[in-house]
């Protein structure tokens, strides 16, 4: 697991998928065939807080629906991506875009559909209630599910790792000044 720690803390690019990651995978219908999606506040919250931590956010969607793009901008994602037919074409451009190497991006989906972005990402991550062959293949496999706290538990990880490191440059230093 220490691998996972240190991918985690060189992260330049997290990329998410929607349905059963950011949201819990249950679709609703409005009136007039608007799709309602249920995201997880404290989810949103670790967003920003990734966000603040200078990591670039990208969400890679199948799905349709205002609701993707309205909790994007809410969230102020920038590169966010729906009805997309093959995610590792996207992925693929956004990583030269932003001069992110496979090594330093990971990406966090639930099903099977997402198995095809696996040889271009340093770390696949899925929720706990992913599909059986997500999990098996993923690099790590989060307690929580998807649209309740999975993307919360990530980014406590992530920040985690990257303060750990903080802390070990810091104890480098103290001990350079006090010598």
């Amino acid at each position: 697991m220490a691998w996972i720690r240190q991918r985690l803390r060189h992260l330049k690019l997290l990329v998410f998928d929607v349905d059963g990651v950011l949201a819990d995978g249950g679709l609703s219908y409005g009136p007039d065939g608007q799709i309602w999606r249920r995201f997880d506040a404290r989810d949103g919250l670790a967003i920003k807080l990734l966000q603040q931590s200078g990591l670039q956010l990208a969400w890679i969607s199948g799905g349709r629906g205002e609701s993707i793009a309205r909790r994007a901008q809410d969230l102020g994602i920038a590169h966010c991506f729906a009805e997309v037919k093959d995610k590792s074409a996207v992925l693929n451009a956004l990583q030269q875009k932003l001069r992110c190497s496979a090594v330093e991006t990971a990406f966090v989906g639930d099903d099977l559909n997402d198995l095809v972005v696996r040889p271009h990402v340093g770390l696949l991550i899925t929720p706990a209630d992913a599909a059986r062959p997500v999990r098996r293949q993923a690099d790590l496999v989060l307690r929580s599910s998807g649209g309740q706290g999975a993307v919360r538990e990530l980014a406590e990880r992530i920040l985690r790792a990257r303060s750990e490191e903080h802390t070990s440059e810091l104890q480098s230093h103290s001990d350079l000044v006090c010598r």
